[in-house]
């Protein structure tokens, strides 16, 4: 998608937190959003009535409700896959619920946004696809070890696609955030996060909006495609 021109833009994740200031962003930028949200309604509300954009509540995890969220949105242009949950934890005290509920939300939740868009990119031969992994997705984390295979396998998606779609004129990228401060973060130890942030060469940790403008360069970066960004402040180089 051309820079400067409106884009029809979904955003899924986008109540709080990386979602939200991507759908402030690309709203900003003139392009009409719609973004997918699970459960904080209220949130939801907030950011819509803040960016005019469209919220739609749906779980993508469930295929039937990705379908029918994307019926109200059927000319996509840009795809943001950023909808992700964590359960940190030792593997060996991670339930097998909890297990398979990371893949289906951060990998079989991406598989069902991508192929729900595919009509829309395919009769245009046109579309931006940006995926959202993680630092522990490229390096591994200890005690993130279900998160991290997650992430892992959202990177391989990602690059998978960007070689099946590139002929159709679909690019396909990923951002791997660092720390991020969001509410994602709220269970981590706070003398972890300062030993986290004293590792960065930057000395900070990322804000949410750090993500979004790097999720924006991508989505109009007409010549890339099948690449990582890392938005981690040097803290994995």
């Amino acid at each position: 998608m051309e820079k400067n021109l409106m884009a029809n833009v979904l955003i899924t994740g986008g109540s709080r937190g990386i979602g939200a200031a991507c759908v402030r962003r690309f709203a900003q930028a003139g392009h009409r959003v719609w973004f997918l949200y699970e459960k904080e309604h209220a949130a939801a509300q907030a950011v819509a009535a803040e960016t005019g954009a469209e919220p739609i509540c749906a779980d993508v995890a469930d295929g039937e409700a990705v379908r029918a969220a994307f019926r109200r949105c059927p000319d996509v242009d840009i795809l943001v896959c950023n909808a992700g949950i964590s359960v940190p934890g030792l593997m060996s005290m991670l339930s097998e619920e909890s297990w398979d509920r990371l893949f289906d939300v951060n990998v079989k939740g991406m598989y069902h946004c991508i192929n729900a868009a595919m009509p829309s990119f395919l009769r245009k031969q046109a579309g931006s696809i940006v995926t959202v992994s993680s630092m522990w997705g490229v390096t591994g984390g200890s005690c993130e070890v279900a998160y991290s295979a997650t992430k892992g396998a959202v990177i391989a998606m990602t690059k998978a696609l960007a070689k099946e779609l590139g002929p159709s004129g679909i690019r396909v990228n990923c951002i791997a955030p660092g720390v991020i401060i969001t509410d994602m973060c709220a269970d981590i130890d706070p003398e972890i996060l300062e030993e986290l942030r004293q590792e960065s060469p930057i000395g900070r940790h990322g804000t949410p909006d750090d993500v979004a403008a790097s999720i924006e360069y991508l989505a109009n970066a007409s010549f890339v495609t099948g690449q990582v960004l890392g938005v981690n402040g040097g803290f994995v180089i």
